[in-house]
């Protein structure tokens, strides 16, 4: 983590230098003349690439998807103009949601142990695109322009230290004496705030959620952290007081009543990551078959269950488990993929292949659809098909490291060796390992000897990776 702190600051630093802001347009705002929406894009994906070296994620298809639908469909009635959005989801149990320049979207997942329904999760969601939507770093390095440049770090810090959990500290620390000028940044922050709330409430409503699951995740927050000495890095970062709340409720209750509080399919997604943070699946296993106990119909903990048993190696449970599930609802998707799971690791391979090739007529555009049935591909020892239904994964997520990382091995294991190479470089870069990407180019180029039209394209892709990473360094000065 502490590699990350002084590169970004540099950038922030950076960015604040009358010499790099002469050159930016001008769009119509005095932000924009500093920092420009492209610079932000540029900005947010070296970003990005240096986070995702230095955290843990979760790579669950399911919610990956999740996620990413959710916040699109929030994006559709924002006030977002730039949609190339990435996102990066933090293996962290801690609650915390994060918005960086140039459209990446964080998401720990503690988020979702915190957020007890779906209109709590997107109402942090959507202050979180109001930050972005509203070009809060931008503005607030016009404000800081106007006071003393090197705070200008301290803006682009917080959302570092946002990311990595250091908290108040850490931002004392670059800050270093400059404690006028930390007081100003701070106001600006709170006026952020307000706008976040205000501009997010609005969202939710006209995304068709409830407006006002904002106050209430903000209230239950607020009393279920009240006395922690250390709260979540979400309260440091965005802090939830008498007076937020009372606004945030106002503005809420002069919405319509009415709006979606809740889905199935967020609880399903919740059990999933729940699960994650067990301490084995049989603990998680116990939790869920009492909620089953208490509740019989209870479909969420059935779920669960049945999840904790398959990860348990429970094939014949999980099975019973999942057959009312099915019988209720034989085409949700969620059911049908913990179903297929079951019937690949209990070697029930030809019913996992149907059933996979029945979906696929229903959800022909689903991420994790088409995951499981490269994971089955694989199963079956069939490196080859697995790695053309992967070149079309690749076409929808071309950015996705966790699929690049699996095109890799999927080519190794078909005897596709410059393939091998060229995904695992495509992988290394997306993580911001740029030496080892392009020396993973430079073993294709080996391999493709005499072949001049490849080894040119080769060639061609490493001149792009080398100029990225000669840009971040320029950048990094």
């Amino acid at each position: 983590m502490n590699l990350l702190r002084p590169t970004l600051l540099t950038l922030a630093c950076l960015l604040a230098s009358p010499g790099f802001a002469d050159d930016l347009p001008s769009l119509g705002d005095a932000s924009s003349a500093i920092v420009s929406p492209q610079q932000e894009y540029q900005l947010g994906r070296a970003w990005l690439s240096l986070l995702r070296s230095q955290v843990s994620q979760l790579s669950d298809p399911q919610l990956k998807d999740y996620v990413e639908t959710s916040v699109y469909k929030l994006v559709e009635t924002s006030q977002v103009n730039d949609r190339r959005l990435e996102f990066i989801l933090i293996n962290s149990p801690q609650l915390n949601a994060f918005a960086a320049p140039g459209g990446i979207v964080g998401v720990n997942g503690g988020l979702f142990l915190n957020a007890q329904t779906e209109g709590e999760y997107v109402s942090v969601l959507a202050h979180e695109l109001a930050h972005l939507s509203q070009r809060h770093f931008a503005r607030g390095v016009e404000a800081q322009r106007r006071m003393q440049v090197p705070m200008m770090a301290a803006l682009l810090a917080g959302i570092v230290i946002a990311a990595t959990g250091a908290g108040d500290a850490g931002i004392a620390a670059i800050a270093g004496t400059q404690a006028a000028a930390i007081q100003e940044q701070r106001r600006f922050s709170r006026q952020n705030e307000q706008e976040a709330d205000r501009i997010g409430i609005l969202n939710l409503e006209k995304a068709g959620y409830d407006p006002r699951s904002m106050p209430t995740m903000f209230e239950r927050l607020m009393r279920q952290y009240r006395f922690d000495a250390k709260p979540p890095e979400f309260l440091l970062t965005h802090p939830v007081t008498e007076s937020r709340i009372a606004d945030t409720r106002n503005r809420a209750e002069q919405a319509k009543p009415g709006g979606i509080e809740d889905s199935l399919r967020y609880q399903l997604i919740r059990a999933r990551v729940q699960l994650n943070y067990e301490e084995s699946p049989g603990l998680a296993a116990k939790r869920f078959r009492a909620q089953l106990d208490e509740n019989p119909k209870n479909d969420i903990a059935r779920y669960g269950l049945a999840i904790a048993q398959i990860k348990g190696s429970q094939w014949n449970e999980a099975r019973e488990n999942l057959k009312p599930l099915l019988a209720k609802s034989a085409n949700d998707i969620t059911y049908n993929l913990a179903q297929i799971e079951l019937d690949m690791n209990s070697n029930r391979l030809p019913d996992a292949q149907a059933r996979v090739e029945r979906l696929l007529g229903q959800y022909p555009n689903n991420y994790p659809l088409h995951q499981i049935r490269v994971d089955l591909l694989l199963k079956q020892n069939r490196p080859a098909d697995a790695e053309k239904a992967l070149e079309s994964l690749l076409k929808s997520r071309p950015d996705d490291p966790d699929v690049w990382y699996l095109v890799a091995e999927t080519r190794g294991l078909s005897g596709n060796i410059i393939g091998l190479h060229q995904a695992r470089a495509e992988y290394f870069a997306l993580v911001g390992d740029y030496g080892q990407a392009i020396q993973q180019l430079d073993f294709a180029k080996r391999r493709a000897g005499s072949n001049f039209p490849l080894s040119s394209r080769i060639d061609a892709r490493q001149r792009e990776m080398m100029d990225q990473e000669q840009m971040i360094k320029d950048m990094m000065r």
